[in-house]
């Protein structure tokens, strides 16, 4: 990061804390819902806790639950974000201060989009409207334009992200909002709906998935990926496993729990996939988010002062000195974990590509 780019950083910090100062007065627990006693995927009482960690990307205060119900497997955190908490966890994360970061990093991840846009061409035999929920930027939809020249990309996102997105000329049209609020609008207008580690964030999967089931016409296709919760890494690495990525995932479900609801919603599963949805990070990603929490922290809006200049010295130090560990996590996330990660359930995602029946049928 050049001086230029630092002190603009240092500016924007500054003119936001005295707004997240004043929204953490109160302290944290007005961002929960009341703790619920029911699993929100099958109604069972059987609950218990998965677990416990912090904030450990944003570090934003707060201490956040994940429980597994022991009849279907679902996880999810407990007690849950409200609006409120959604907002405040969110903001500055995707867009504003975090948007030219997150930005860079969505915008590299191009062997990614190619094996989604892989996944979904044997099922295409024609031209095609998409709408990519959750688009983000819009990075998948402008990598995936190229290998399906006769598809058209709309792109959906909570945040401004959509319209950057459409500016940018990496999508059509950028739907700025909640899905399941904007579907009826789209009713029957797509013929592929993608839902790309998007209905982890939902606070409610199931009008996520009827959402989809709208605007699709009949024979369209759905196609999500999500962070399996039964991953081996997900046991292995424990509170640094990435893909809890609290507190922004509120629901983690079993691949057999999601078929089902698909089922139930009116769709066909063509084709699920684990292998092909692994993102091969996990060992990285736990060394560094583990380096950051030990490292002490960078100037961050939601802390009360600006780091001294010993503490900002002591963190280039520490982040150094993991350099030798962050080298060899890839080395072995690429030559190990990836090769064998579907042999051992190590895979960290799964996808599910679905296709929407014919209502007059059922």
């Amino acid at each position: 990061m050049s001086s230029a780019s630092r002190k603009a950083r240092m500016l924007q910090v500054a003119s936001l804390r005295a707004a997240y100062e004043k929204e953490l007065a109160d302290g944290t627990a007005a961002f929960f819902a009341p703790r619920a006693d029911l699993c929100p995927w099958c109604g069972s009482t059987r609950l218990s806790e998965r677990l416990r960690t912090t904030d450990l990307l944003q570090h934003k205060p707060g201490v956040f639950v994940l429980d597994r119900c022991h009849d279907c497997g679902h996880v999810f955190q407990n007690p849950r974000l409200n609006e409120r908490g959604l907002a405040f966890y969110y903001r500055d994360f995707y867009d504003g201060l975090g948007e030219e970061r997150l930005g860079g990093l969505f915008g590299g991840r191009t062997a990614t989009y190619h094996s989604r846009a892989k996944s979904v061409r044997p099922h295409l035999a024609r031209a095609a409207e998409w709408l990519d929920v959750g688009t983000g930027h819009g990075h998948f939809c402008a990598t995936a334009q190229a290998m399906l020249p006769a598809v058209t990309f709309d792109g959906l996102d909570h945040s401004e992200g959509a319209e950057l997105a459409e500016r940018a000329g990496r999508i059509r049209r950028g739907h700025r909002g909640a899905f399941p609020e904007l579907a009826a609008r789209m009713a029957g207008s797509y013929d592929v709906v993608s839902m790309f580690h998007y209905l982890e964030h939902s606070t409610d999967p199931r009008r996520e998935l009827e959402a989809a089931h709208t605007v699709l016409r009949p024979g369209g296709l759905l196609v999500i990926d999500v962070p399996d919760p039964e991953s081996r890494f997900a046991r292995l690495l424990g509170r640094w496993w990435l893909p809890w990525l609290q507190p922004q995932h509120l629901h983690l479900a079993p691949a057999a729990n999601l078929r089902r609801r698909l089922t139930e919603t009116g769709f066909t599963v063509l084709a699920e996939e684990h292998t092909e949805a692994h993102d091969a990070v996990d060992l990285v990603a736990a060394t560094w988010v583990a380096l950051d929490a030990l490292a002490p922290r960078e100037d961050l809006p939601w802390l009360p002062t600006p780091p001294k200049a010993w503490r900002r010295a002591a963190r280039t130090a520490v982040l150094l000195a993991g350099i030798p560990l962050l080298l060899a996590a890839t080395t072995l996330d690429r030559t190990t974990a990836r090769p064998l990660a579907g042999r051992l359930r190590l895979t960290n995602a799964y996808r599910l590509i679905a296709t929407r029946g014919d209502d007059s049928l059922r």
